[in-house]
């Protein structure tokens, strides 16, 4: 089958041939036709797939209602996502059209989490801060002073697979661990982490992560309230979506400082990362004025949508997506890996 891959990086390119060379004692063609496309999918780019009954897209690509439409009439009838989330996607679009959504539900939570808790420590033990001062010369210590996270609270809103591995990370640490989610995953519940609700969390929390995916009931969950209503001086740390954090609330909660308000911030995604995120824009001046306000404060820790980027995940993403369109052309799609209105429905606070 034909398919076109947009935003196709150098980097994930071996993965996705590799996923796609059939086992040695078969003919040793390629399972599907690839055809690698820089260029993000959008209205001005839908073109390029005419003719391919599979699209593969990934988090930055726009796969809104106009441009499923332009993809439905050039012949495409399966989107393969290469990733897990599907906020890009008008799935109730693609459902009207009978283009079928499959997604990578799972790749490596071990990735996202280990990145999250990564920030967490950078935070707080500023290595980043160090390192550009010992290049200095400069081994003075004043401002690097951290905290043991041994004790400390955290609170972890959406427990399902990433969810599940911070928790245990952090009670390795010897953290109280809080949660938030619908549903209760009973492996974090036997490793002692108390469930409770958001409220609870906010107010009770030293340490506060993000593992949700982003729906209608999420989109800004972090909102001006809920930071107003988190202790002094609370560590945020984003690795879900960037729209579950209202990025004007929390700049107004930065300004307030340990006086009230947040002291720390670790991102790695953000709302409007599609005009950012993936692309060397180091000769260019940045248009975003809330994201170069994010930049200026010393207490804020920014990466490029980096936290899946390990060879295990960026491998099972590669075989994950190529597996789908396989299931897709023998009509034995795995139903776990479908994306449609009615799970964007059921969706439980988690990722």
């Amino acid at each position: 089958m034909k398919i076109a891959v947009y935003s196709a990086k150098p980097y994930e390119k071996p993965f996705l041939d590799a996923a796609n060379t059939p086992p040695r004692d078969a003919d040793g063609r390629p399972t599907h036709d690839l055809i690698y496309l820089d260029a993000p999918l959008s209205a001005a780019t839908v073109d390029l797939a005419r003719g391919c009954p599979a699209v593969s897209i990934f988090v930055g690509d726009d796969a809104s209602a106009p441009v499923l439409r332009a993809l439905h009439a050039g012949g495409t009838r399966l989107l393969a996502l290469r990733s897990a989330g599907f906020n890009h996607v008008d799935v109730e679009e693609a459902d009207r059209l009978g283009i079928t959504v499959l997604r990578v539900p799972a790749y490596s939570p071990h990735a996202v989490a280990e990145h999250a808790v990564g920030l967490m420590l950078t935070l707080n033990r500023k290595f980043h801060r160090a390192f550009n001062r010992v290049r200095e010369q400069n081994f003075s210590l004043d401002g690097l002073m951290g905290f043991d996270l041994h004790g400390k609270t955290a609170g972890v809103i959406g427990t399902g697979k990433i969810g599940e591995v911070v928790c245990k990370i952090l009670t390795g640490f010897g953290c109280r661990v809080l949660a938030s989610d619908p549903v209760k995953n009973a492996a974090c519940v036997s490793m002692g982490v108390e469930y409770v609700a958001l409220e609870g969390l906010y107010a009770r929390s030293d340490i506060i992560t993000l593992h949700c995916p982003l729906t209608p009931a999420t989109k800004h969950l972090v909102s001006a309230a809920a930071l107003a209503a988190m202790k002094p001086g609370v560590m945020l740390i984003n690795t879900s979506r960037g729209a579950v954090v209202d990025t004007r609330a929390l700049i107004a909660a930065l300004k307030k400082g340990h006086r009230g308000g947040v002291g720390s911030v670790g991102l790695d995604v953000y709302e409007e990362e599609g005009d950012l995120f993936f692309k060397d824009l180091s000769a260019e001046v940045i248009q975003d004025d809330v994201f170069v306000r994010l930049l200026t404060f010393p207490n804020v820790l920014i990466t490029a949508h980096q936290g899946f980027f390990t060879r295990e995940a960026c491998a099972a993403i590669a075989t994950t997506t190529i597996n789908n369109a396989s299931d897709f052309e023998r009509d034995m799609v795995n139903e776990a890996n479908r994306v449609g209105a009615k799970l964007i429905a059921s969706v439980p606070v988690n990722h």
